[in-house]
């Protein structure tokens, strides 16, 4: 145990060392961005203070040009009371001030495009401040509770009663999920589709009236296409979270799993039950479900038998499962040692479920003599469930 509290110290104290250059990083990003930010923020009040005294002055210009067209055009048309010189003077001063109107208005629009980018920029730095400072919060929450005392989560870890009651916390979070989208499908494309086949059964009757044969059969082939849809639906929900497990318990539930699996295999399979048959902690009764149908799934994958047998034996401290199979066999040693290989993740997924439940699992094979299963998972007395 003390070298895996050392472990564990090891990697916490390396977590903390990322975290804490992490940190600094975060915070010189944060600084350079506030520094950016003010910065920005000064040339943005320069930028409006100068666009405001354009608009000022293009708004004067505008004015002192309609009044120069104006005078323009009175000296133009009296030709007794203004020279030509007048008329010239008047001339000078309209395009004078037609040209600083063009001017003015150019500048009134770069600093307009000018305060618009910048206002944007100022928005974006002020988005990027305030994360690194939401991230710079979170990772000193972090460092708070990983440099607490290793020794606490050491007397946590420790007051577990068993590595039992974990297993079955999250096998039982894992059935709770299962469940959670058996109610989904359930509820959602289960319905749908039997929705679709009461309309389909609808305008059959209605074409059938008209006479349209073609769509009619079309209706007809579309209707038992949903119908199987509906099936497998149905499969699946069951195979995500059978409703008897809950309702019934673990061995009429395994009844109905063997039965449906003979009738979809035609493989020949018998279910014996030995000792007094008692009601487990949900969790662990899933667990033991998932544990039989992958011996089954197996068997019917890798074995290809013609027999299979499933015998469940209830004793005072203990429940003993073992399937057995006419098949191929395998060379036992072999498998457990190529654990990467695709064709035998079900054996090593079963192994982990039963670890996981505190049990032991035997496996014994002989090439065309077939494959015999043995688990054994302990029950306590306070664990029943009457």
């Amino acid at each position: 145990m003390d070298y895996r509290i050392n472990d564990i110290d090891r990697v916490i104290k390396n977590a903390v060392l990322v975290m804490e250059e992490s940190k600094y990083q975060i915070y010189e990003i944060c600084e350079s961005a506030r520094k950016e930010l003010f910065s920005l923020g000064q040339e943005l009040t320069q930028v409006i203070k100068e666009a405001a005294e354009i608009i000022d002055k293009v708004d004067k210009l505008e004015l002192d040009y309609r009044r120069a067209r104006i005078r323009l055009t009175e000296v133009s048309r009296d030709f007794v009371r203004f020279k030509e010189q007048d008329i010239k003077i008047a001339y000078e001063k309209a395009t004078q001030l037609q040209l600083d109107l063009m001017v003015f208005r150019e500048k009134e629009s770069y600093l307009k495009a000018r305060r618009d980018d910048l206002q944007k920029r100022v928005r974006n730095v002020e988005k990027s401040v305030e994360r690194a400072e939401s991230i710079g919060s979170q990772i000193n929450v972090v460092l708070e509770y990983l440099s607490g005392d290793l020794n606490q989560v050491t007397r946590i870890l420790e007051s577990a009663k068993n590595r039992q009651q974990i297993g079955l916390k999250i096998i039982l979070a894992q059935e709770e999920e299962r469940k959670r989208i058996a109610r989904e499908i359930h509820d959602g494309p289960a319905q749908s589709l039997a929705n679709i086949v009461l309309r389909t059964e609808i305008a059959e009757r209605m074409l059938g009236k008209q006479e349209f044969q073609l769509v009619q059969e079309e209706l007809i082939d579309l209707k038992g296409q949903v119908r199987s849809g509906i099936e497998e639906i149905r499969k699946i929900i069951f195979n995500l979270r059978p409703m008897a497990l809950d309702d019934l318990g673990l061995i009429p539930t395994l009844r109905k799993y063997v039965q449906d699996f003979e009738e979809k295999t035609r493989i020949r399979t018998i279910f014996d039950t030995i000792g007094k048959e008692m009601r487990l902690p949900s969790a662990m009764e899933a667990g033991m479900y998932r544990l039989v149908q992958e011996a089954y799934s197996n068997a019917f994958k890798h074995a290809n038998p013609t027999f299979v047998s499933l015998e469940f034996t209830f004793q005072a401290q203990m429940v003993k499962i073992v399937v057995k199979d006419n098949g191929v066999g395998f060379h036992v040693d072999l498998i457990e040692s190529r654990t990467k290989d695709n064709a035998h993740f079900g054996l090593i997924g079963m192994r982990e479920r039963v670890e996981l439940l505190e049990g032991r699992m035997e496996i014994e094979s002989t090439i065309n003599e077939g494959t015999k299963i043995t688990i054994h998972i302990p029950i306590n007395a306070e664990q029943r469930k009457e």
